[in-house]
């Protein structure tokens, strides 16, 4: 069995706060920076990763589309753009994040489409059988408990319908890998403190990447919570992967 006990790294080891409180927290406090960090750091190659999700969500033509760790909204609009679905709902632990969200959902006119809430994935506010289809970007690593989110998840899904997650991983092919070891250990964690101006939320990040699940270690945890054709596909030499499942 995959062993997703290893996930549980929190931002502050030093902070006797559960995870869930640290990651509302953390994200709260670098929301402002967020989306230029994100785009900086990955040289934007993260809107190119949620183009991908978003085509492939738009395959099955969903009608409604749940964004869960919806943050500032970058993938509910990629999905929006691309999928046109009747309606997304974006939930999220950081009330900070949405309002950027909701600002610019606002400002490229797509409020009719796209609204937010704040929610915990662990413990959704919906009914059974509720979405066409669900996406998450770079969230599932933050759950407090991973299989109690990807459970919630199936659950609001309807039969049918699939969940799509987007999720950083580590390159394994040299020289890439000692390479991208370098820039995740040294070079990220200096930006991002010195543009956010927080402590230790670009240190959290490679730390959780790493002991995040990966790859057919998570496929096979999305298998145990009950999703069907479970599978990944690598992104960008291994620097992230796309899994998708069924219900």
């Amino acid at each position: 069995m995959a062993d997703s006990k290893k996930t549980m790294v929190v931002p502050d080891q030093s902070n006797p706060e559960s995870k869930k409180v640290q990651v509302e927290s953390m994200f709260d406090s670098i929301a402002p920076k967020y989306d230029l960090l994100n785009h900086t750091l990955s040289l934007n190659i993260d809107k190119i990763w949620r183009r991908k999700v978003a085509r492939s969500v738009a395959k099955n033509r969903p009608g409604t589309v749940l964004d869960v760790a919806t943050g500032t909204c970058d993938l509910a609009i990629a999905v929006a753009r691309k999928a046109r679905p009747q309606s997304i709902v974006g939930i999220d632990l950081s009330e900070e994040m949405l309002n950027v969200g909701r600002q610019k959902v606002q400002k490229i006119n797509l409020s009719d489409t796209i609204t937010v809430q704040k929610g915990d994935a662990e413990n959704l506010p919906f009914g059974d059988n509720t979405f066409d289809a669900i996406t998450v970007a770079f969230g599932v690593r933050n759950f407090e408990n991973l299989e109690k989110g990807l459970t919630e998840m199936l659950r609001v899904l309807k039969p049918g319908g699939s969940c799509v997650i987007l999720e950083f991983t580590m390159p394994v092919a040299f020289p890439v890998k000692q390479l991208y070891n370098f820039y995740f250990r040294h070079i990220l964690p200096l930006i991002g403190r010195l543009v956010s101006s927080h402590k230790s939320a670009y240190t959290y990040l490679p730390e959780s990447v790493k002991a995040f699940p990966q790859r057919a270690d998570f496929v096979r945890i999305m298998e145990q919570c009950g999703y069907a054709g479970a599978r990944f596909r690598s992104l960008s030499l291994g620097i992230a992967a796309i899994y998708i499942g069924t219900k």
